[in-house]
């Protein structure tokens, strides 16, 4: 990953912390600008940790977008003994279903 395809922003993180994490930008922003994904760490008081995870999550959501989609399954053809039993199925019900009609005088 270049450095002119990424843009990082430090920013106040909110939440528990206390006046240290009120006070000091450790929140992390990493935006890939090429593909658009934002990465987000807050968690720590530390801004380079909070770097860290947020560069780690970037390349985990990078991995995941550049991978290939699954192409769609070809169906593939019957077997004939699948298509023999589905023949016989047919064949029995349909004397069933003979059967079961009235007799013509």
């Amino acid at each position: 990953m270049k450095s002119k395809d990424i843009r990082i922003d430090f920013y106040r993180g909110s939440g528990p912390g206390g006046q240290h994490r009120n006070t000091s930008e450790t929140g992390v922003r990493i935006t890939h600008v090429t593909t658009g994904l934002v990465a987000i760490a807050t968690e720590s008081r530390s801004r380079r940790l909070n770097l860290q995870r947020a560069m780690a999550r970037l390349e985990a959501k990078l991995a995941d977008y550049n991978r290939p989609s699954r192409s769609v399954r070809l169906p593939s053809k019957p077997t004939r003994a699948s298509i023999k039993r589905r023949l016989d199925r047919k064949k029995q019900q349909s004397e069933k279903k003979r059967s079961r009609q009235r007799i013509k005088p």
